[in-house]
């Protein structure tokens, strides 16, 4: 077993993506009960909901499990900007005899300057932190590793890699462009290489010195064994875990997940004004038309994207929502987390005994 699995007392070499919004504290206990690691992304909520799901977790499991945090360039309000906005979505609010918003906020605040948050995490002592996003600053780094806390970081590219090694982390996790939801990228707006999973985890592997997780694509034992061979420690899954019955996906993104939707993803910065990886569907479609530099930052243009979904779903339309989902959505399946994580054990080790990928 890996020296960073064994510290964690992780016995299987499974991580469940901390998929803010969608990860609950009964699907991370179910994981990690399990034998891999559990995870609740805390990214979207306030300090005290973040200590009442960190409670909730411990209150359903004592094994280890990871709670995640948003490390985005706080947002800039641009109020023109943002009506612009607005101006372009009115006819699809209309289509559901809504309207939209008449301003937008930024809905939650930046691990960068939340010290709330901070003081939760550094009093509940989670066995991991991981960040996404980029990084906070050193010294909030160094608070969180003076409370034995484990520490990760998700990188893009390579120099997000050694970065986030020189910055003191523990382990990178390597988010390939297959990946679902929000891109990790540390800069919106520099140029983005699209590194994919296998060549992302080689660079990894060969140019830092600390381990290595692979993400993004990944949905099976085969997935997970191929993730160790080219020598990442552990694969962290997300959108295999969002057809569990503990996740918080609606009715809508389930069935769009487990049909023919599932082959069809795109990325898209309309929903949320960041990047991210989603089954397509109206609003991604609406967002191919769209200029760019019309977005307002994120997470203020999410503020619109939720009231959107909103409005939609009210009539019975769910094709407006954030249904994020990796490139092997169409190998998702419906199944308690506890058994996905039996199944993904199994598959690995048959997966690693025969050497097929199949």
């Amino acid at each position: 077993m890996d020296t960073l699995l064994r510290k964690l007392e992780i016995e299987l070499p499974i991580i469940q993506a901390p998929m803010a919004g969608i990860s609950t504290p009964e699907m991370a206990a179910a994981v990690s009960n399990a034998g891999g690691l559990g995870s609740i992304g805390v990214g979207a909520v306030n300090a005290e909901a973040t200590r009442q799901m960190i409670v909730a977790v411990r209150s359903l499991t004592d094994r280890p499990f990871q709670v995640n945090v948003f490390c985005h360039r706080p947002a800039i309000a641009d109020v023109a900007r943002e009506q612009a906005w607005l101006a372009r979505l009115q006819p699809e609010f209309a289509r559901f005899a809504a309207s939209p918003p008449f301003l937008l906020t930024e809905i939650y605040r930046s691990f960068l300057t939340d010290d709330d948050k901070l003081a939760v995490l550094l009093e509940e002592r989670p066995a991991v932190v991981s960040f996404h996003f980029g990084l906070p600053s050193q010294e909030r780094i160094d608070a969180l590793r003076r409370a034995g806390i484990t520490l990760f970081a998700t990188a893009t590219n390579l120099a997000e890699g050694k970065a986030i090694e020189a910055a003191g982390i523990d382990a990178i996790v390597a988010q390939g462009y297959e990946a679902g939801g929000h891109r990790g990228v540390f800069d919106v707006a520099a140029a983005d290489d699209q590194l994919g999973t296998i060549a992302l985890t080689r660079l990894l592997v060969r140019e830092v010195g600390i381990p290595i997780i692979s993400a993004g694509g990944i949905m099976d034992g085969a997935g997970i064994a191929a993730s160790l061979t080219l020598g990442a420690v552990a694969a962290q899954l997300g959108t295999a875990f969002i057809a569990c019955p503990e996740s918080s996906a609606d009715t809508g993104y389930r069935t769009a997940l487990l049909g023919p939707a599932a082959e069809h993803t795109v990325m898209t910065a309309a929903i949320s004004g960041r990047p991210a990886r989603c089954l397509a569907n109206r609003f991604t479609a609406f967002g191919k038309n769209v200029d760019p530099a019309m977005i307002p930052d994120y997470p203020i243009a999410y503020d619109a994207g939720k009231a959107l979904h909103a409005a939609a779903k009210a009539k019975g339309e769910f094709s407006y929502g954030a249904q994020w989902a990796g490139q092997g959505a169409p190998l998702a399946r419906a199944m308690p987390a506890a058994d996905l994580v039996a199944r993904l054990r199994s598959e690995t080790e048959a997966a690693k005994s025969t050497n097929l990928l199949r």
